[in-house]
């Protein structure tokens, strides 16, 4: 029988063959540390990202606070605002309660007044004509009591934020710019005027 040959392995074959493993071990540990790196990378890169939309949204949120604090105080500043002229205008309408009263009652009383200045021919007249002028005196004293009054005029400066003129003339010893005669009385609602005095100017 002939025996069957061997091949026998040289040192330098193995060497080579663990070489080769060497290299096999390492880059799968370098694949391993590269994958491991990418991982991180990737990781790393969706935590930005998701940080980033967190920051994005809260400059969001922050500024639809910011414009409903700003709608909020401007409907505060509005409500205010109504609630100051609904209160003026309250106060004015208890302060003026009587001005479209005295205002009608105006044509009256300048009757009252060109009746007085009626001479009377007879006892008869004389007596009516007091009897108008006490129903006149009282109503002017009633309309005192709801802060109503005559505006002076007569002799005083022309104030054209009182007196009406309606005409002007030249008077000796008299200075410029003063009230000479009144066609029409005047009349003041507390500091308001209902209707300025009818007069006549000096110049």
């Amino acid at each position: 029988m002939q025996e069957e040959s061997k091949e026998t392995l040289k040192p330098e074959d193995l060497n080579q063959e663990n070489t080769a493993e060497n290299n096999d071990v390492e880059h799968e540990e370098l694949s391993g540390q590269e994958n491991e790196q990418a991982d991180d990378v990737q990781s790393s890169n969706q935590e930005n990202e998701q940080e980033q939309e967190l920051t994005n949204k809260i400059k969001e949120l922050e500024a639809q606070l910011e414009e409903k604090e700003s709608r909020y105080l401007r409907l505060l500043a509005d409500f205010d605002n109504f609630r100051r002229r609904t209160k003026l205008d309250r106060e004015a309408d208890e302060k003026y309660r009587a001005q479209h009263l005295i205002t009608n009652l105006l044509p009256a009383i300048d009757n009252f007044e060109r009746a007085m200045q009626i001479e009377p021919d007879t006892e008869q007249t004389k007596a009516l004509l007091e009897g108008v002028g006490m129903v006149y005196r009282s109503i002017i004293e009633a309309l005192k009591t709801e802060g109503a009054e005559q505006i002076e005029a007569v002799g005083n400066e022309f104030d054209p934020n009182l007196h009406q003129a309606i005409m002007q003339a030249e008077e000796e010893g008299t200075e410029e710019n003063i009230v000479l005669e009144e066609f029409q009385k005047g009349y003041l609602l507390k500091d308001r005027v209902i209707r300025p005095s009818m007069v006549k100017v000096s110049k």
